[in-house]
Parts: C-alpha cells; structure tokens; sequence
C-alpha cells in the first residue's frame, strides 16, 4: 500500500531528519536470456536502485552550551551532520526500509540514510 499525495510541486517537499526520497529506477522485466519475469520477483528483491531526488539537512546533533559568559544570550541553534548522498546520485538501498508513496502517478520512496548501501556518483551527469 503506497501513500497518495496530491500535492502539485515537488520543490515544497521537505525531507525531515536523516531521509532521502529516492525514485526507483525502472526494473528489467526480462532476464538477460530473454525470459520476462512477473513482478512478485522483482518485489521480493531485497536489493533496489533508484536516483536520490531529495536529501535531509543530516542528522542532528545538540548544541554545546556555553556556560562561561552569563551574559550572553542563549540560542538554541541545532547543528546537522550532514549526509554523504547529493540529489542526482544512484542509490542502492534495502528494499524493506523505505516506505513507499505515490506524487503525480510516479512511485518514490522515503528512505533512511541507514538504507543506502552504496551510491554511485557521476558527476557530469547533468552536463
């Protein structure tokens, strides 16, 4: 069952945390000696790609408190350690740790950062 979001742009979604939205790349439907395979096999791969459409400020650490100076004024400012994926990049990522959710008939998955196996970065890719 997957989350049906009617939102129109995807430029107001905003990953929360350590999550990244990925869109799965289209899976082979053939095996390579021409044989077409239904699609029960292909969701009970435990292994999945896609491209990383959205990406987290990070995990969040807490701030250190400066107890020196009384005086000053105490700010809560939160501090992320950010994540190693960019948007562009190939993730390869455990298929049961996302969750699923539909935006403009196209399927995404929301991921945590502790999903990604491996990513595959190419840079000119956009060039």
């Amino acid at each position: 069952m997957s989350l049906v979001i009617e939102e129109k742009d995807l430029e107001k979604f905003i990953m929360v945390g350590d999550r990244v939205l990925v869109k799965p790349k289209n899976p082979t439907s053939k095996t390579k000696t021409g044989l077409y395979l239904p699609p029960t096999v292909q969701e009970n791969e435990k292994i999945h790609s896609g491209y990383i459409v959205k990406v987290g400020p990070g995990y969040p650490i807490p701030a250190v408190a400066e107890d020196d100076e009384a005086w000053k004024e105490k700010k809560e400012d939160i501090k992320y350690v950010p994540l190693q994926t960019h948007i562009g990049d190939l993730a390869i990522y455990l298929n049961k740790s996302g969750y699923e959710i539909e935006f403009n008939n196209e399927k995404y998955i929301i991921l945590p950062h502790s999903a990604i196996l491996m990513i595959i970065r190419d840079e000119n890719l956009f060039e």
